[in-house]
């Protein structure tokens, strides 16, 4: 092993919970580390949960792979991948097309077939004396430090500006030379030789870690807060991942598992949730403009006699055709009396906007109900549990009161399941097929409701044999009916029935 490659088996996961005990190990030889956790109930999309010790092997295992191969030193290896975005046979065509240099020079790395640059001081004096270009000290050459691209500068200089990089700008993978206009990246040996505080090291490990995840597509972080394991798929697909905190969300967006919409809408739903398009709306469709000044109003009684309220227009107008009020009076003049196709581009304009506005609110209004009635579903567990104990006590097992647990978890099933199918009627455009949607909708929405109810009863020794026979009817309909739905939604992506509108 050369010393070249020392660092990659003397470094952290990058899991910055690790506290101040900087363990620094890898086994890249070994088996290193138990490997994911896999989730076998979902064969038909496999993955793996990965901690932060697994992504590292994985790394290691890939820098391994392509090294073994090009054979050229470690360092310069991941920052070929790094630069591919971890993309190994995307690196392996550019490195056997015959322009290596080109490929060096793009990842910004020192070719490591050319003769290194010798790293000579610009200022010596005859006592073997160095200056640092940065402090500008003499120092002894052994207390100066260069790189492949032949800069050199002080150990003391080179460690406050890699920790700066490290610590204040977050920067891992691209952090380049000290030098002004030098693009060479800083090797990995070189930045774990000069970082002597174990906190900065453990930092510049974890963003390592962390961009290795997010350059390959083939690796997702979990999005659930303060989650340090990432999901790790054969193909990348719009499917379902469960981490081992529990969060089930989807691999191609992150976003919390959102069938039967597609990513790209859910995204332009987000969007349209989170900025102000709506309150334009809403502007539209509830004010107008002044006529003089311009300036937007919203009529707030019954009055049509309208008087601006700008200081420097105070305009007299009527609210019904804009126009001034002073003939409103004369018995000649009547609001009637307008241009027919100036009024009527206005008010299309208007209705056009007042409709969006009241599409808009009840996907909205309905989306959100369900969300917040997720929210209170999830507090049904606390009481189930109780009631589930209370049962024991009415000389039923364990076993048998599961019906409980298993009624809450198909009921918040469904409610995420209706949120999402608001967002996907939103955009959808009506067909035959879309009235069938709707049935199919309404008719979970309505069995829903009706178990959420029976799971909210007291539950006592006269009522518990009925009680528990509808639950278990309800909620095997509810968890029915819900699959269909969505047998349906699928066939339609298939066979090409849903036709979006462009909102």
């Amino acid at each position: 092993m050369n010393s070249d490659e020392e660092y990659l088996y003397d470094c952290d996961s990058g899991n910055e919970s690790s506290g101040d005990d900087v363990g620094l190990e890898f086994d890249i030889e070994g088996e290193g580390g138990s490997g994911g956790t896999k989730y076998k109930e979902m064969e038909d999309y496999p993955y793996e949960v990965l901690s932060t010790e697994d992504i590292t092997r994985h790394m290691i295992e890939g820098i391994k792979e392509v090294n073994g191969v090009v054979n050229i030193p470690v360092t310069t290896t991941r920052i070929l991948l790094n630069h591919f975005k971890w993309d190994k046979e995307k690196l392996m065509e550019r490195f056997y097309d015959g322009d290596q240099e080109k490929l060096f020079l793009e990842a910004h790395v020192v070719s490591p077939y050319k003769t290194p640059k010798a790293q000579k001081p610009l200022v010596k004096n005859s006592n073997g004396m160095e200056e640092c270009e940065i402090c500008f000290l003499n120092m002894p050459s052994a207390m100066m430090t260069g790189i492949e691209c032949g800069h050199r500068f002080c150990t003391n200089c080179w460690t406050e500006y890699l920790t700066t990089k490290i610590i204040d700008e977050g920067m891992g993978q691209t952090i380049s030379c000290a030098a002004h206009l030098c693009s060479i990246l800083v090797d990995d040996q070189t930045v774990m030789r000069l970082i002597t505080d174990a906190k900065v090291k453990l930092k510049y490990q974890h963003l390592i870690t962390k961009s290795f995840v997010e350059c390959n597509r083939l690796l997702r972080w979990c999005p659930y807060p303060d989650c340090n394991y990432a999901i790790k798929v054969q193909y990348p697909d719009a499917r379902p991942v469960m981490c081992k905190c529990r969060k089930v969300f989807c691999f191609n967006c992150g976003e919390n598992w959102h069938d039967p919409v597609k990513c790209h809408l859910l995204k332009r739903w987000i969007k349209k949730c989170d900025d102000d398009s709506e309150t334009s709306n809403w502007i539209a469709a509830n004010t107008k403009e002044c006529p003089k000044c311009k300036v937007t109003i919203e009529k707030d009684g019954g009055c049509n006699h309208m008087v601006c309220k700008n200081q420097s227009c105070k305009a007299d107008f009527c609210w019904v055709c804009l126009g001034p009020w002073e003939p409103h009076g004369s018995s000649w003049y009547s609001c009637n009396r307008y241009d027919e196709d100036e009024a009527k581009q206005a008010r299309d304009a208007q209705e056009k906007s007042r409709a969006a506005l009241q599409r808009y609110l009840f996907y909205c209004n309905r989306y959100m109900n369900h969300m917040q009635s997720l929210k209170f579903e999830n507090k049904l567990y606390a009481a189930v549990k109780e009631k589930m104990e209370e049962m024991q006590q009415h000389n039923m097992s364990w076993i048998e009161v599961q019906f409980l647990k298993k009624a809450v978890d198909i009921l918040c099933d469904c409610r995420q399941t209706l949120m999402y199918t608001y967002v996907f009627a939103y955009y959808l455009r009506k067909n035959n097929q879309s009235v069938i949607f709707e049935d199919n909708q309404k008719d979970v929405e309505s069995a829903t409701e009706t178990l959420s109810e029976y799971l909210e009863r007291d539950i006592t020794q006269e009522n518990l044999a009925d009680i528990k026979q509808k639950v278990q009817d309800k909620y095997r309909y509810c968890d029915q009916r819900r699959r269909k739905l969505l047998e349906h939604v699928h066939e339609g992506y298939e066979k090409d029935w849903w036709e979006y509108t462009e909102l």
